[in-house]
């Protein structure tokens, strides 16, 4: 499976970027920091607001359920302090989700909550830094599916995930440290580390990236992947073309 990166698709957003993977596409867009309101002001930091949209009609639970766990995410990236009583808001659009998924975009029971949070949370963080946020750290998740004979699966199709014994989200931070880990299903604690181990090679291993001339990330779902190299290398490239005008 091929992951995906496109830089600011929305220009009237202080910041935006689309990632897809896990057979979902997210477009995310970030704006702040902005004046808040006074009932959700807080004196010595930015207030960190998360809403996400399905593809189709209104958020229910499960989309505040994982909006819940974003913004818990970002929390610990974002320099809150640096932007004390004013609001930054993240706002994330499903655009596409997996074949196997019916017409309608809402979350179904036969996809898990984990399966989409991989390309929740690497849109968010995108667009926080083409928005220029302050940020403490650059964050990258994975999924990591366990099949019945024990392997374990980067990036699941959807077949795979209906039939795995558990699922695992992790989100490495660039120092090193375990920021988000959620997991579903059956396991044990040696599976769980294996399985942590596999996504921290994924997130902050080394890689090698493709990038093509419209900006977009094509990352080949080769083990030896980072997500860490391929949001560099996007990043570069973005500012390397927003300075080309400096050479002329």
């Amino acid at each position: 499976m091929t992951d995906t990166i496109t830089v600011s698709p929305l220009h009237r957003a202080d910041g935006s970027a689309s990632y897809s993977c896990n057979g979902y596409s997210v477009i995310a867009a970030v704006n702040g920091p902005v004046e808040v309101q006074r009932k959700d002001e807080i004196p010595e930091e930015a207030t960190i607001d998360v809403v996400l949209r399905p593809a189709v009609g209104v958020g229910a639970v499960r989309e505040r359920h994982l909006e819940s766990i974003v913004e818990k995410a970002l929390r610990q990236v974002i320099i809150v302090s640096a932007h004390p009583r004013t609001l930054i808001q993240i706002t994330l659009q499903i655009v596409a989700t997996p074949a196997e998924n019916s017409g309608s975009g809402a979350l179904h029971q036969s996809h898990p909550n984990l399966s989409l949070l991989p390309a929740l949370l690497q849109s968010s963080m995108l667009a926080l830094l083409v928005a220029s946020i302050p940020l403490a750290m650059v964050l990258t998740s994975t999924l990591i599916a366990v099949s019945a004979r024990g392997e374990l699966l980067r990036d699941p199709q959807p077949h795979a995930i209906k039939e795995a014994t558990s699922m695992h989200l992790f989100g490495f931070s660039s120092l090193g440290d375990l920021a988000v880990a959620e997991s579903e299903g059956t396991f044990s604690i040696d599976t769980w580390e294996q399985a942590s181990n596999y996504a921290e090679q994924l997130c902050r291993g080394s890689a090698s990236t493709d990038i093509d001339q419209t900006g977009d990330v094509n990352m080949a779902s080769s083990h030896h992947d980072s997500l860490e190299n391929a949001i560099k290398s996007v990043m570069e490239q973005k500012n390397a073309k927003k300075d080309r005008w400096k050479e002329v």
